[in-house]
């Protein structure tokens, strides 16, 4: 019996128990105090900021504030699974200065009912999708930094072979300066390959329609880089609220060299950034222009055509397999040519290139050269080889 006191007193000791004068005071059991076994503190409650699934969020100031900010935010939860995450990943991130700092975590048991506790930086211009109701549209330098500043925080979840899988506006925050951070990682995880994890809690409004309508069940994290690409369009639009289609990329009010990272974040998945490097990678570096090459002959060459050319599209394609070229509907993998007649300035990246250019710059990043022809010296290789 001695032995089983010590073990029962030793378990409560990790926990802590509210006193009377701290418990709850309203009808949906908001607690006016909650103190902290970790750190020695008490956080005063004044105003719930906010409540879902999740639990509630409310605005405190801690005593004795130490080293901690004057106002802070105090995540209570019912639920242990995403505490123990957000707890996990707030050591992993702890460094990193755009991811949302959690101050202290602690556990709250009031009788039969336990509480878990997160207290969190307080981001004093609230989540995304309010700031922008009340800023609007903002301009591409901002967007470039920012998205920026989010990107260093998913690189190190990608490099740690993690997924944050909750990349929505209302898990983006506006803090001080006007500087957005990464935070809520409640259902952040690992992976054990690159096949991702089942793709089993997300939210639908801000998943590629691959997973929302149940045709693809992994999620990797180019579905995390998917979110980034909605996100980049919220900041461009100002807006959370209006869906975006990949086709609608090119109405964005920014360059042409952003559009075409947009359209490839939010593009077909096979095409996607694979992870967040690669995806800092096209925001520092511009599209390189593909330089038109020389080819002596189309004979077994498989050609792929693009632009305006001089002539009707179904003339040069019927050109070109007299030459010996087979015509293909797009370029892959197996293309060794491109014609490129002149640029249509409505396509995707506008005068940086169309949905074709776009690829093969694509498969130039994984090694695969495509060749690009202009339009008059398709006509002369097709020419030449009609002579013969």
């Amino acid at each position: 019996m001695p032995t089983r006191d010590r073990a029962s007193t030793a378990h409560r000791a990790r926990y802590t128990v509210l006193r009377r004068d701290r418990l709850p005071t309203s009808s949906r059991g908001a607690l006016p105090t909650a103190y902290s076994s970790e750190s020695n503190r008490t956080y005063h409650l004044h105003q719930l900021l906010g409540k879902g699934g999740f639990g509630e969020v409310y605005l405190a100031t801690p005593a004795p504030r130490g080293g901690l900010p004057t106002q802070v935010c105090v995540k209570i939860t019912e639920r242990l699974s995403p505490w123990l995450r957000e707890s996990y990943f707030a050591e992993l991130l702890y460094r990193q200065a755009r991811a949302l700092r959690i101050l202290d975590r602690f556990v709250v048991v009031d009788g039969t009912r336990t509480r878990y506790c997160l207290v969190m930086e307080y981001a004093e211009h609230g989540d995304l999708g309010a700031w922008l109701a009340s800023k609007g549209a903002q301009p591409e330098r901002f967007v470039r930094r920012e998205l920026a500043g989010i990107l260093t925080v998913l690189d190190v979840l990608h490099r740690g072979q993690a997924l944050h899988r909750d990349l929505t506006p209302f898990n983006v925050f506006v803090c001080e300066g006007e500087q957005l951070k990464l935070g809520d990682f409640g259902i952040a995880t690992h992976q054990l390959s690159h096949r991702g994890v089942t793709a089993d809690a997300f939210n639908l409004f801000n998943v590629p329609t691959e997973i929302a309508w149940g045709k693809v069940r992994r999620w990797q994290q180019r579905d995390d880089i998917y979110q980034v690409g909605l996100i980049a369009v919220m900041l461009l639009r100002g807006d959370i609220t209006s869906p975006i289609r990949s086709r609608d990329v090119r109405k964005l009010p920014c360059s042409d060299q952003l559009k075409e990272v947009i359209h490839r974040c939010l593009g077909v998945r096979g095409k996607r950034y694979e992870a967040a490097g690669e995806l800092i990678a096209a925001l520092r570096h511009s599209s390189t222009e593909p330089g038109f090459s020389r080819v002596r002959s189309l004979a077994g060459k498989r050609v792929s055509f693009t632009g305006f050319l001089s002539r009707p599209r179904s003339e040069a394609m019927a050109a070109a397999r007299r030459a010996g070229a087979i015509v293909q509907s797009k370029p892959g993998r197996s293309t060794d040519v491109l014609v490129r007649g002149r640029t249509n300035v409505l396509q995707i990246a506008g005068a940086v290139g169309g949905l074709k250019v776009m690829e093969i710059r694509r498969l130039a990043a994984t090694g695969h050269i495509v060749k690009v022809i202009g339009d008059g010296q398709f006509w002369k290789l097709v020419k030449s080889r009609r002579r013969r």
